[in-house]
């Protein structure tokens, strides 16, 4: 067995599949290593994807056109990847294509579709779809979106128009019908089995005591290879013993009727444990058993020579609870009508030097590439754009004179006295370039008022009872340097429906920052600090939101 289920209680505690790994904030172990090496990393969901047209181009001189879609996502370097094909629809100009897609929908990145459709020329038509070659079919048309733009419309349904560019003498796109994109969130991702297992008489093998097991689980992957999913807590001294509730995730075993691999283990503290016994049996099975109360007998592998024949044990496995739970998601909290507002604030102290010259943090650079702080704004600001409908955005400066008062650590980015709201992403680059030049940058970093400014609006959404949860981005370039002032706003704001996202930029030393240790844990909860660098490889940190 070796160490693979090791961790740092000593290889004792459960890993993965317990109550708390399916907490809000809190992850499997085991599932998210097996996640993280596919490339899929925070807040997920199972989302398939399916497409009709309407009023496609007639190709064909005799019939009609052949369509078929391709499903590309677009890389951050530009290069598309093809996610799949649907079939060939013969004879149509408003095709509704059966074949569906699975894209994995993830909260933190602003994921980029391509859909292309082409009329399939006749003589391909016995070809499977994979094969075809497409510079040899006619392309009817295509269209992009966001992934982020579909789940977040009224029946996550979109319609985008089509279109191809001429190849004439005036170069022009010419329109060739509508696209419509349906998406689902698959129900399989949303449910949870709840079991508790226990196993009787099983074999002793330790010298002087009884064993300590332990279980694991398994499930296989497409390439037969075992996949933990989670391990139970280690139980002393028990040969009949039973384990605490196991919360499993049907998405993470892949199906309630996929084969997983319960083994139990004497546990050993040198890492080499004990086989008690196995079986193999699928959440179906599990279920079955439970219903009827019957256990299941263990056996060991057989040994070369035994002619390939399991020894089965008296030793059995039961089921003594499963049941099924619906684990609500974020996008079912979009579908609920609830939104995410955006909010950000821009240090203005005089730390970050000079605007005006090429070493400053808030350098304008006219070749147009983004400062640090753009860039912290295009990137959270990128994501949560999709998910707020009016798209107006409180937008605030702090620690910075204006040219006729004094050092104010709370001010309007756009020049207003009675309003903090700008229209879009581009509205708060637009703000934050004319500030520059309209205020004097000064000191020192305080928090608290814009934090308080923030906490005002959510309290008061949260009294004209809206569905709306705040996300707060403060940039900085400095350590706080209020932080009995900032902690109180901290704590006031934390009944609110407000997360805030600290990012960190120019070379400060933002250790403090990063642990908070004059915060109470509940605080800690919907606060996070990451640096800019950070930032730009994870987007953004779903620890930070709360959909509760």
């Amino acid at each position: 067995m070796g160490n693979c289920c090791s961790d740092v209680a000593g290889g004792k505690s459960a890993v993965g599949g317990t109550n708390s790994s399916l907490a809000a904030n809190a992850s499997n172990d085991a599932v998210d290593a097996f996640l993280k090496s596919r490339g899929y990393n925070g807040l997920f969901s199972q989302i398939e994807v399916s497409l009709s047209a309407a009023n496609l181009r007639d190709l064909d001189v005799l019939s009609k056109s052949d369509p078929m879609a391709i499903l590309y996502i677009k890389g951050g370097d530009g290069l598309l990847q093809e996610l799949g094909r649907t079939e060939v629809v013969l004879n149509s100009l408003s095709p509704k294509w059966i074949q569906k897609f699975t894209v994995t929908y993830q909260f933190e990145r602003v994921q980029n579709l391509v859909f292309r459709v082409y009329d399939v020329d006749t003589q391909f038509h016995g070809i499977d779809v994979k094969a075809l070659k497409l510079e040899e079919q006619q392309f009817l048309g295509e269209a992009s979106c966001t992934l982020s733009e579909i789940v977040t419309k009224s029946y996550r349904t979109l319609t985008l128009d089509l279109a191809r560019e001429e190849v004439s003498a005036l170069a022009h796109t010419r329109k060739c019908g509508q696209l419509t994109v349906y998406a689902e969130e698959s129900v399989v991702s949303k449910t949870t089995a709840e079991l508790i297992l226990r196993c009787s008489d099983l074999e002793a093998k330790d010298l002087f005591s009884k064993s300590d097991p332990f279980l694991v689980i398994s499930k296989f992957t497409e390439s037969v290879v075992l996949v933990p999913v989670c391990k139970t807590e280690v139980l002393k001294n028990d040969h009949n013993p039973k384990w605490q509730q196991i919360l499993l995730s049907i998405q993470q075993v892949g199906s309630k009727d996929s084969p997983l691999l319960i083994e139990c283990f004497n546990f050993n503290s040198n890492g080499r444990h004990d086989l008690l016994g196995k079986v193999q049996k699928s959440l179906t099975e599990l279920e079955k058993l439970h219903s009827v109360g019957m256990g299941e007998n263990l056996f060991i592998p057989a040994s070369v020579g035994q002619n390939h024949q399991n020894k089965v044990l008296k030793s059995q496995l039961f089921v003594d609870k499963y049941s099924e739970n619906i684990q609500h998601t974020f996008l079912d909290y979009l579908a609920g009508g609830y939104e995410l507002n955006f909010m950000v604030a821009i240090d203005f102290t005089a730390s970050n030097g000079n605007p005006r010259l090429p070493d400053s943090l808030h350098y304008i650079d006219p070749s147009g590439r983004p400062n640090a702080y753009q860039r912290a704004i295009l990137e959270v600001g990128g994501v949560l754009q999709f998910y707020d409908s009016d798209k107006k955005f409180p937008a605030w400066g702090f620690g910075a004179r204006p040219i006729d008062g004094p050092v104010s650590h709370c001010f309007n980015l756009n020049g207003s006295s009675n309003h903090c709201e700008v229209e879009g992403i581009h509205g708060i680059m637009t703000a934050y370039t004319s500030a520059l030049f309209n205020v004097s940058l000064a000191g020192p970093t305080l928090f608290g008022h814009v934090v308080t400014h923030a906490a005002q609006i959510a309290s008061g959404s949260v009294a004209r009872n809206e569905r709306k949860y705040f996300v707060l981005l403060i940039i900085t370039d400095g350590v706080i340097t209020d932080l009995q002032e900032t902690k109180d706003a901290f704590v006031m704001a934390s009944d609110l429906p407000l997360s805030i996202l600290i990012v960190g930029v120019g070379g400060a030393d933002f250790k403090e920052m990063e642990v908070y240790p004059f915060l109470p844990f509940t605080v800690c909860t919907y606060l996070k600090y990451i640096s800019l660098s950070n930032l730009i490889n994870r987007v953004l940190p779903l620890s930070t939101l709360s959909t509760t």
